[in-house]
């Protein structure tokens, strides 16, 4: 069995061969980490060889800590996100949807998942059902991408109707934007998985690192065909 590359940092053991097994590099996770593991973190990818390094769910501090170290690093904000280094060469194109304007955190972390990953990503928000004629009128964008990332909350009716509208896989991803019986993003989820549109998977609530992560790879094998 061939071995696989570790690098243990006492308080982390970072898988440095990832990238070649999966097709997707070792990304750190900053929740609940300090602002030190953080960086000690990316700087471990980088010392094994990686190009670049992502992180994602930064807060204020982690974001400052890695802006000190490297000045250059792609910090955004809104998805609580850092790339140290220059990303992948993009093949394919992802559409990220949302529903609505707070469903933006989400479908910004989607959109720098895709980046990290050497994916083109475009966003368009703000298509929720509520006006279903919004969506509809992005039909042709919806057409032309290699996959189709929807991003809701609330009811999070929106991806079977995407799915409905294209032959190309559609990511949901339920939020836990909504009022009180959205349950922290319960129903978005629960109305996902039961979509009558076939072709719709479902990622977990808020996660938009692992719907960017799927996307990326279908929108790369779709290249490589």
């Amino acid at each position: 069995m061939t071995a696989h590359r570790t690098a243990d940092l006492g308080f982390a053991r970072l898988d440095l061969d990832r990238a070649e097994r999966t097709g997707t590099p070792e990304v750190v996770y900053a929740a609940g980490k300090t602002p030190e593991q953080s960086v000690a973190c990316l700087q471990g990818l980088l010392d094994g060889g990686a190009a670049s390094a992502f992180a994602t769910r930064l807060d204020d501090a982690a974001a400052a800590a890695v802006l000190a170290r490297w000045p250059d690093a792609e910090v955004d904000a809104e998805a609580r996100t850092a790339l140290v280094g220059p990303p992948p060469e993009p093949a394919g194109d992802v559409l990220v949807l949302t529903a609505g304007t707070s469903d933006g955190p989400v479908a910004a972390e989607v959109a720098a998942t895709l980046r990290a990953c050497g994916v083109r990503a475009r966003r368009v928000d703000d298509v929720g059902v509520a006006g279903v004629h919004r969506v509809l009128a992005v039909s042709p964008d919806i057409a032309a991408a290699d996959a189709v990332v929807v991003v809701a909350g609330m009811d999070g009716a929106l991806p079977s109707v995407v799915g409905g509208l294209t032959d190309r896989l559609v990511v949901a991803v339920p939020t836990s934007v909504g009022y009180g019986a959205a349950f922290e993003g319960l129903a978005a989820l629960l109305t996902m998985l039961n979509a009558c549109a076939p072709g719709v998977l479902v990622a977990n609530i808020d996660n938009g690192f692992g719907a960017g992560v799927a996307a990326a790879r279908i929108a790369r094998s779709r290249v490589q065909r």
